[in-house]
């Protein structure tokens, strides 16, 4: 049998209803005397409104149907459950968040990606598609949302304490034969034993086997690389990033079909509330375990 003691009485309950109720207001009250804090607040917004530019008209606009492709992890590609994610799918999601649209996902044949815009299929392509010479002449592009810096990979605890020209003369520096980056080591580091490969798993095993003193290339898959069990945790980066756009290209945007200027501005409207509120680092730092520049 359980005892009265073991019950609250009415009384009881009428006394933490009202501590509750007093606790409330207090609160309540304190943020609404606490001027500076709202500042604060207000200030921030405006700072980021600043940062954004001015807010174009999207009323038109009430679905964003954005194309990608399903074969470039982690960028955009399928989960062993069949779900399409990826940093891509991420930022095409925030930024329909941003805009209170709908946002329609789909993924299609690379091929297919950019005769899709031109048909009026999708509104955009949002899957790191390279702004060059050769797609915009073909698309429009928003600004770019992240570069394709070239980095140089080392032995783990060798001594390269920078990468300059002067450190690196004499130095034995793999790279893919033909490439952007094998151009630019030849324009900017001609003191080094450029040693030229075929492939970028052979460069790579020559580095790992200790047969060169560093590696040049895309930034992005060495560090996956690094990372990945094929390294056994041998190498790591060395100095900063590359992003010359004479070699490595001006970055990667939004492609929207050829004079659709009005959605490119909404895109970059967004795009810029993403990264202002935020959400662009978190999405940077889930899917990238290391700094890309």
């Amino acid at each position: 049998m359980i005892t009265s003691r073991l019950l609250p009485s009415r009384r009881a309950f009428g006394l933490l209803a009202v501590f509750f109720c007093v606790v409330f207001a207090v609160t309540v009250l304190a943020a609404e005397g606490n001027p500076e804090a709202t500042d604060k607040a207000d200030n921030a917004q405006k700072l980021r409104d600043i940062q954004v530019g001015p807010k174009p008209d999207w009323s038109w606009l009430p679905q964003l149907r954005v194309l990608t492709e399903a074969d470039y992890p982690p960028f955009n590609y399928y989960d062993e459950e069949g779900r399409l994610i990826g940093f891509n799918i991420d930022l095409a999601r925030a930024i329909c968040r941003e805009l209170s649209i709908d946002c329609d996902i789909s993924a299609a044949e690379w091929s297919t990606l950019v005769p899709s815009l031109k048909a009026n299929e999708a509104d955009a392509v949002i899957a790191s598609m390279a702004i060059n010479g050769k797609t915009i002449a073909d698309v429009d592009f928003t600004n770019r949302y992240y570069m394709t810096p070239a980095r140089f990979v080392g032995r783990t605890g060798a001594l390269f304490r920078e990468v300059s020209v002067e450190a690196l003369k004499g130095e034995k520096v793999a790279v893919v034969r033909g490439s952007a980056h094998e151009a630019f080591l030849r324009d900017f580091f001609d003191g080094a034993k450029i040693m030229s490969f075929d492939t970028a798993a052979d460069a790579r095993g020559a580095l790992k086997a200790g047969d060169v003193d560093l590696l040049f290339g895309d930034g992005i898959s060495l560090m996956f690389w690094i990372q990945g069990t094929d390294a056994n945790r041998c190498c790591e980066f060395k100095g900063g990033g590359y992003t010359e756009a004479r070699y490595f290209g001006d970055g990667i945007g939004i492609a929207v079909k050829k004079g659709n200027t009005r959605l490119r501005e909404v895109l970059d409207y967004a795009l810029a509330r993403v990264k202002a509120s935020g959400r662009y680092e978190e999405l940077m730092l889930r899917y990238f375990p290391l700094p890309l520049y």
